[in-house]
This record gives C-alpha cells, structure tokens and sequence, in this order.
C-alpha cells in the first residue's frame, strides 16, 4: 500500500487551520502538504509539523497574489521577472518549512511562446534551487480553464526540454482521469517521470472510492512498480474528514 499524505487545503475543513496538522496525524496520516501556506506564520506551520512528527511533502509557487491575479503564470511570455520574483519569495518560505516538493504551476497560456516561456523559466528555477525537488502538474481545462499544462504529452516534452533531475511530474489522479479518461494508462505511460501523486474521486472530487478511478488496481500498480513517493489525499470530504477516511485502511 502506498504512503498516504493530507493535504490540509483540502482535508479536516471542520478545524481552523493550526488544528488540522494534530488531526491528520491522529487520523494515520504521516506527511502533509498545504497548497499556499504563505497566510500563515512559517514559524507556527514548522512548529505543528515537529510537534505532531509529520513530513511536509508539498507546497504550490507562486505565492497567491492578494489583488486576485492568476494562479500560476510560468508559461506566460513576458513574466519572466515576476516568476524570478516570486519563486525567490517561494524558496524563502521553503527554508524553514522544508517541503519536498515546490509545485510550479504554469498558469493560464497557449502557444509555443508559452511553452518557450515555460521552459526557460523551469531552466532557471532548477538551477536556482539544485537541491530542491520541484514538479510540474497537468491540470484539466474544465476547473482550469485556460491552463497551459492540460496534457501529458506537453507534460513530457516539457520535462525532456528541461533535462534537470530536480524537476519531476507530479500526477494528479483526478486530473488525469478527466484529461485521459484513463488513470493507468497514462501512469503506464508517464508514471516513471513521477515524483508526487496526488488523488481525488470522480466526478464529484471527494473521497477515492465508489466512483469512476478504480483505486484499488491504481494503488496495485504503484506497489508493482516500487513507486516510493508520496500519495497525497486532496479532496473535498463529503462530511467529517475522519468518517470517509475507509479508503486509506
């Protein structure tokens, strides 16, 4: 069986934010990750994660903007500065809560400038943070639209452009079921670039059971193929966190 993480933007909507850390590790939960910590004292997040022994797999760059600007904008032509900017700002928060991975997210683009853009920005990201694990997600167009990473084939090129061993696929199950419409193939395929799994059910992205992604075979195939990194539960619980938790034992 896999490693499970929670992902606290997401899990134990019921607590304040500084309680969900105890809550996920009494529910069984070993690791974390929380999408944008920067609202939050970075000394008081570091300080629940020693207190209650959690790893901290995971955080999102950029930083959200607080005037409402886009989520993610490395692939968009001419930010180039504000993504430098903003990634130095990244690795800041990063130095104290040590995550394992630094998800870029791409934001809303299209074209091969975007992809140009892309790149580069990734190049100089890798070289910036050598020692820190960053990953690049594809995101389905229906809750993202416009998003410029959406499928796994630019996923790929992207990676293989970029050539740098800290830069990984981070492979979101639901997404890939809504961009694919199969979750094991497209593990079959690009699973071996991944270093994060994150997973959801579909079509109403809440707990991993009863709906369209069979888990089970999903979580088989992770064991077969001696996946060792983290799979991390971000959904939306219909109820109480704890009391939809059964897929995980």
């Amino acid at each position: 069986m896999p490693r499970f993480a929670a992902n606290l933007s997401w899990l134990f909507p019921e607590l304040p934010f500084m309680e969900r850390f105890r809550a996920a590790k009494e529910a069984g939960f070993d690791a974390v990750e929380v999408l944008f910590p920067y609202d939050h004292p970075t000394q008081d997040i570091r300080d629940q994660l020693v207190w209650n022994d959690l790893a901290f797999v995971l955080m999102n760059c950029p930083p959200p903007n607080a005037t409402g600007g886009p989520q993610g904008f490395a692939a968009a032509p001419g930010l180039q500065d504000r993504f430098h900017r903003d990634f130095d700002r990244t690795l800041r928060f990063a130095q104290v809560l040590k995550p394992r991975h630094i998800h870029i997210m791409a934001g809303a683009a299209e074209g091969p400038e975007a992809e140009a853009a892309f790149v580069e920005n990734l190049r100089w990201a890798v070289a910036r943070a050598p020692k820190q694990s960053l990953t690049i997600e594809p995101i389905n167009r229906a809750d993202m639209p416009g998003y410029f990473l959406a499928d796994y084939a630019t996923a790929a090129r992207v990676l293989d452009a970029v050539a740098s061993p800290n830069l990984a696929l981070q492979f979101d199950a639901y997404h890939a079921h809504r961009i694919t419409g199969d979750v094991l193939g497209s593990w079959a395929a690009h699973g071996r670039r991944a270093a994060h799994v994150q997973i959801a059910g579909f079509p109403g992205r809440n707990e991993p059971f009863g709906g369209e992604i069979d888990y089970p075979a999903f979580f088989a195939m992770l064991d077969a193929e001696g996946y060792e990194g983290w799979v991390s539960a971000e959904y939306a619980p219909k109820g109480a966190t704890t009391a939809g938790l059964d897929w995980m034992r």
